[in-house]
């Protein structure tokens, strides 16, 4: 019993990390209807610069610089890139998207090569006691600090002239931009928050009892993808269940892997697209998404 609860609460941890690039993934599709396939690739571009820069000015202006970086890499692609194609062509951005996921996983894998650069987390090694739980500081901090994260996005969205502008550009556009709202300007800071919430959630996948940071973390970040599937979306609370059913199952199954070994060593590793296919079957919009929106 032990075990398994610790393996819940890990798996709580996990999926709390993906439900932050999972948001980052449905903040960007609710502004612009475009799928960012390049997003696994802040998140890694944003983790590197904290583990490449901490040793020379430490962790924290590391993790700011990290966090300015991803922002303004996903502002640039908004501004620079995406903003020269026609805004009604979201599959044509979409597409540019996934040229400009080759050639950012490209470079970093160049510099990162097969290396494992340790984040230098102040929290790093440190393990945590609650009864006959033994937890990684880290996992403790995630789940704590991620709902209080997601609690003040939730509210930023709601409660903020800028998540009105976005949810009335979502429901009309045009209309919004006749009452004077910004489209472009409502694009670049969902892109812009997406680097941001990418860049957090490589921190947390980074530390212990993760070595550090490798080309590998763009494949763990990855598995947020179908995460936003099975939610949804176009689904804020879908992008937060979808990362919470992903990372427990995967941390349910991977400490399961010796009495599943029949289904083969890499089950772990595919049981979120498995979990997709099964959800897309049954509810091709995702548990929490809308019917009628197209997907890419």
């Amino acid at each position: 019993m032990t075990r398994l609860l610790e393996l819940l609460v890990n798996g709580v941890s996990l999926g709390l990390l993906y439900a932050l690039i999972t948001l980052g993934f449905v903040i960007v599709f609710k502004a612009t209807r475009v799928v960012n396939f390049a997003h696994a690739s802040f998140l890694l571009l944003g983790v590197y610069v904290v583990a490449a820069m901490q040793p020379r000015i430490g962790f924290a202006a590391a993790a700011v610089l990290g966090l300015a970086v991803a922002g303004l890499l996903a502002l640039a692609t908004e501004r620079l890139l995406l903003a020269r194609i026609d805004r009604h062509n979201h599959h044509a951005m979409s597409i540019l998207t996934i040229g400009l996921n080759v050639v950012l996983a490209a470079e970093l894998t160049r510099r990162l090569g097969e290396h494992v650069l340790p984040l230098g987390a102040p929290w790093d090694g440190h393990v945590v006691h609650l009864g006959p739980l033994t937890l990684p500081l880290t996992v403790v901090i995630t789940v704590v600090a991620v709902p209080l994260l997601i609690g003040g996005l939730t509210a930023l969205l709601t409660l903020t002239g800028w998540g009105l502008a976005m949810r009335a550009s979502i429901a009309d556009a045009e209309g919004a931009a006749l009452v004077g709202i910004r489209l472009r300007r409502v694009s670049a800071t969902a892109w812009a928050l997406a680097g941001l919430l990418a860049t957090l959630a490589g921190i947390g996948l980074a530390s212990f009892p993760s070595p550090g940071v490798s080309v590998s973390m763009e494949a763990v970040a990855i598995a947020a993808f179908p995460a936003a599937i099975i939610g949804g979306f176009d689904s804020l609370g879908g992008a937060i269940a979808g990362g919470l059913i992903v990372g427990v199952v995967q941390v349910l199954v991977a400490g399961h892997q010796d009495s599943l070994a029949f289904l083969g060593l890499g089950v772990g590793d595919v049981v979120a697209y498995l979990v997709m296919i099964v959800v897309l079957l049954w509810r091709p919009s995702g548990l929490f998404g809308s019917k009628e929106f197209s997907r890419v």
